[in-house]
């Protein structure tokens, strides 16, 4: 069972690298944003897959921060977006 929850959160990972390139190369900065949100949640999903593999201490704390982590972002992406859509209509 181990070996299988490794292997998952080897092909998360490996799909949040692919997600990467879209950070890189998105034509904007929502897809920037939903990029980085992928790389979040793929990054909890991981580490939660892997600390229940190994029974590592402190992955869920880890996991958690990252969570709190992504929904600030979330919220600094919104709030950045409205102070700009002020500024241009003044």
């Amino acid at each position: 069972m181990n070996s299988f929850l490794l292997i998952a959160a080897a092909l998360i990972v490996l799909t949040v690298a692919i997600g990467l390139l879209r950070i890189l190369r998105g034509p904007g900065a929502a897809d920037r944003i939903m990029a980085t949100q992928l790389l979040g949640t793929g990054g909890i999903a991981a580490l939660l897959l892997a600390a229940a593999a190994t029974q590592a201490k402190g992955a869920e704390d880890v996991a958690l921060v990252l969570a709190l982590l992504a929904a600030f972002t979330s919220m600094a992406f919104v709030n950045g977006a409205v102070a700009d859509s002020d500024s241009e209509a003044e």
